[in-house]
């Protein structure tokens, strides 16, 4: 059986959602607008929101598309329903790569004249970034890798699985469901690899 190597495990993500729930409570005691960017930040959305009980939390959506090299632009395909004029707004992503589609969001939303506007994110892959912006709430920062799970994921496999792994992205772009069996058949995440201690921060 082929198997992914688990880089973030379900006790690490408990405590980077605790940890930045409480960053966002004591930035933001007169409440706070949680924006998730779909698809893949709704697992991690659904935890962090569960996770902040001090304040007054608003969660909406939107969704754009990815960003096109060819013409530099990204559409809004699901915009929100909430007016954050005024308001704290955090965006909330699954991972922070090149930036560019962010910058576009962050951008929009900016327009909107919300009081502040910040980012925050699972993981940062800041080793790929194109466009300088800064990701106020972070979890774990990781290298070049392709992670899937907990809300990652290829072609809409592996989204709920609980933990964040690292796979090949050769093996997966040939066989989208390589790791299928591996991170399916068992009721718990793997173990860590020796000297993987699950964070990668």
């Amino acid at each position: 059986m082929v198997r992914p190597v688990v880089l973030l495990d379900r006790t690490t993500i408990a405590q980077h959602v605790a940890r930045i729930a409480g960053e966002i409570t004591t930035d933001h005691p007169d409440g706070v607008v949680l924006v998730g960017v779909l698809k893949g930040a709704l697992v991690f959305l659904a935890d962090l929101a569960r996770a902040i009980t001090d304040v007054d939390v608003v969660v909406d959506f939107i969704a754009i598309s990815r960003y096109a090299p060819d013409s530099g632009r990204v559409r809004i395909l699901k915009d929100l329903d909430v007016d954050v004029a005024g308001r704290d707004v955090v965006v909330v992503e699954d991972i922070v790569d090149t930036g560019l589609t962010l910058a576009y969001l962050l951008g929009e939303l900016a327009e909107r004249s919300p009081r502040r506007l910040e980012v925050c994110a699972l993981l940062d892959r800041s080793v790929r970034r194109i466009v300088p912006l800064e990701v106020r709430y972070r979890g774990a920062e990781i290298g070049d890798v392709f992670v899937l799970g907990y809300g990652l994921h290829h072609r809409d496999l592996y989204r709920n699985v609980p933990y964040v792994v690292e796979g090949d992205r050769e093996l997966v772009l040939r066989e989208p469901e390589a790791y299928l069996r591996a991170v399916y058949g068992a009721a718990a995440a793997p173990e860590p690899a020796d000297g993987d201690e699950g964070g990668g921060c």
